[in-house]
C-alpha cells in the first residue's frame, strides 16, 4: 500500500516564495497547500490537519501572531514562523503564540526543510497510532509526564502544550535537580548552536509560557521551574535542596 504523503500548509504573501519552497519541499515528496493572506491560511489550518505549517509573520489582513494564536487555540500543528532577520519582535511574539521554531528571511530552502523535518520527527513520536507499548512516566509533586503518550497533567489535570514546551519541561523534568544555562537547553532541546544574543530569550519565553499552563492548574506546580539567575533554569522538587549544575558531579 502506497504510503500517503504528508501535507504541509505554505503561507507567504509573495508567490515567488512559496513557489521556491515548495518546490524544495515537494522534492522532499511532501504534499503542499499555498496560502497568501492570513485569514485564508486560518480557514485552511483550521479545515485540514496538516503535519506542518510554514507561517510568514507579516501577511495582509491577519498577521501570522493573530493566525498562530487562532490555531492554537484549537490545535497543536507543529508551526514554523518566518520572521524578517531584523525583525526580533516577530521572533519572540511568534514563540509566545505558540510557534514551535522560525527561521529567518532571507533563508536557505535546505536549512528550512531540514527545520521541518526534525520537528516532524519528533511530532511523529507523538502521533496516537505510533506510541510505544509501555510508555515511560515522570512523577514529581503537582507534576506527572506520561513520556509514551506525550501527557503532562498537573494535580491530574492535563494541560495542552506545543512540541517545542513539551520538549523543554520534559528535558527538564527528566533531569530535576539539575540547572542548565539557556546555551545548553538551546543545544539539548532546540538542537541548534546560539550564536546571537536574541536566542536565549527564546528559552525564556518558553519558560515563561509553560509557567503560565502550569499555574493555570497551580501555582505550586509553576514554581517547580526555578530561574538561577545569571545561569539558566532548573526543574526540582520544590521540597529539594538547591539544584546541582549540568556537569557538576553529585
Amino acid at each position: 500500500m502506497e504510503k500517503r504523503q504528508e501535507r504541509i500548509l505554505l503561507v507567504d504573501d509573495e508567490q515567488r516564495i512559496r513557489s521556491l519552497l515548495g518546490m524544495y519541499l515537494e522534492k522532499e515528496h511532501y504534499e503542499i497547500d499555498h496560502a497568501e493572506d492570513g485569514k485564508d491560511a486560518l480557514r485552511k489550518a483550521l479545515a485540514y490537519d496538516y503535519k506542518l505549517i510554514v507561517l510568514d509573520v507579516m501577511l495582509p489582513g491577519m498577521n501570522g501572531i493573530e493566525v498562530c494564536q487562532s490555531i492554537r487555540r484549537q490545535k497543536q500543528t507543529p508551526i514554523v514562523m518566518v520572521t524578517a532577520r531584523s525583525d526580533e519582535y516577530g521572533k519572540l511574539a511568534g514563540f509566545e503564540a505558540g510557534a514551535d521554531d522560525y527561521v529567518t528571511k532571507p533563508f536557505s530552502p535546505r536549512e528550512v526543510v531540514l527545520r521541518i523535518r526534525a520537528l516532524l520527527n519528533r511530532s511523529a513520536i507523538y502521533d496516537r497510532e505510533e506510541l510505544p507499548r509501555t510508555p515511560g512516566r515522570i512523577v514529581l509533586p503537582y507534576l506527572t509526564i506520561e513520556a509514551g503518550a506525550h501527557r503532562v497533567l498537573v494535580m491530574g489535570t492535563e494541560i495542552r502544550l506545543t512540541l517545542k514546551e513539551y520538549d523543554l519541561l520534559y528535558f527538564l523534568a527528566r533531569h530535576h535537580g539539575i540547572a542548565f544555562t539557556r546555551e545548553e537547553l538551546l543545544r539539548e532541546v532546540w538542537r541548534y548552536d546560539a550564536d546571537k544574543k536574541g536566542d536565549h530569550r527564546t528559552v525564556d519565553t518558553h519558560v515563561k509560557r509553560i509557567r503560565e499552563k502550569l499555574a493555570a492548574v497551580s501555582e505550586e506546580a509553576s514554581k517547580m521551574i526555578f530561574t538561577i539567575w545569571g545561569l539558566g533554569y532548573s526543574l526540582r522538587n520544590p521540597f529539594e535542596a538547591v539544584a546541582r549544575v549540568a556537569g557538576e558531579k553529585s
